[in-house]
């Protein structure tokens, strides 16, 4: 079996013990191995949630982030503690500076870890190909390819040549978990866009794509972008289950789910999805 718990999110499952703060943190379990997928953005929330998963954060073997935006990074040092022979696996981009335009000032939202302090601490794997992590669990590198909107801000930079350039995100990637019935996309935050997203899934992974669990990026999209997306859900992607999270926002959250029901699920800090 396999499942999936969300151990930070904007939002707690109702009466569960986990706090919840802005950013995202994902617990992967198979029979073949854990995987950690981003660490939230604080320590304290993500040390407090993993104490209550029992003996399933100790059995941890690769770590994986989205992207280096703090509320996906912010509980690093939490999850490297986890299991000495811990690898992390992320994009090669990730460790560009990068800032958020707050008023009038420019403020660093990246790793607070420098290369060479995570370099004597644990094995980088940074790829910007895919690669398999644990048996059945891929990373799906950078998304190069980027037709689709992209989940952007107007408030991120990086800088470049002596100035202010908005950020690529090159860095956003997701995981790809397979599954007797297809592929499961596990998502971050999707700032290279979902369908972005799903089109380089159908470029590696020539199988239906039965689910998708995180964070979309979707807050921000208005109503014609809401309906590209839902139309390319249905008619592309035969409609997955959607598992939905973190930047996904309450007004894509509901049309989604207005035009796929049950198939639509919220998926707060506490919840789990289990497959066979």
């Amino acid at each position: 079996m396999t499942k999936i718990t969300c151990l930070i999110d904007n939002t707690v499952q109702h009466a569960a013990p986990f706090w919840g703060e802005h950013g995202l943190s994902l617990l992967i379990e198979t029979p073949s191995g854990n995987v950690l997928f981003d660490t939230g953005q604080t320590e304290q929330v993500l040390a407090h949630n993993l104490n209550l998963l029992g003996d399933a954060p100790r059995r941890v073997s690769a770590l994986a982030l989205s992207h280096a935006h703090r509320d996906h990074t912010g509980g690093l040092n939490v999850a490297l503690a986890l299991n000495p022979a811990l690898a992390l696996h992320a994009h090669p981009d990730l460790f560009c500076p990068r800032y958020a335009l707050r008023g009038s000032e420019y403020k660093s939202i990246g790793l607070t870890m420098t290369r060479d302090e995570l370099e004597r601490r644990v094995p980088l794997r940074l790829s910007a190909t895919p690669v398999e992590i644990v048996p059945r669990v891929w990373t799906t590198g950078e998304i190069i390819e980027r037709a689709e909107p992209e989940g952007r801000s107007d408030r991120h930079f990086v800088p470049a040549d002596g100035s202010w350039q908005p950020d690529p995100y090159r860095d956003d990637m997701s995981l790809v978990v397979e599954t007797r019935e297809g592929v499961v996309v596990v998502c971050g935050c999707c700032h290279a866009g979902l369908l972005n997203t799903l089109a380089r899934v159908r470029q590696i992974f020539p199988r239906p794509i039965v689910a998708i669990v995180g964070g979309t990026h979707l807050v921000d999209a208005d109503a014609a972008h809401l309906r590209h997306v839902i139309e390319m859900l249905q008619n592309v992607y035969h409609a997955p289950r959607l598992y939905l999270n973190h930047c996904t926002g309450e007004r894509a959250l509901i049309a989604l789910a207005n035009a796929f029901g049950e198939r639509v699920q919220p998926f707060p800090a506490g919840a789990t999805w289990n497959w066979d």
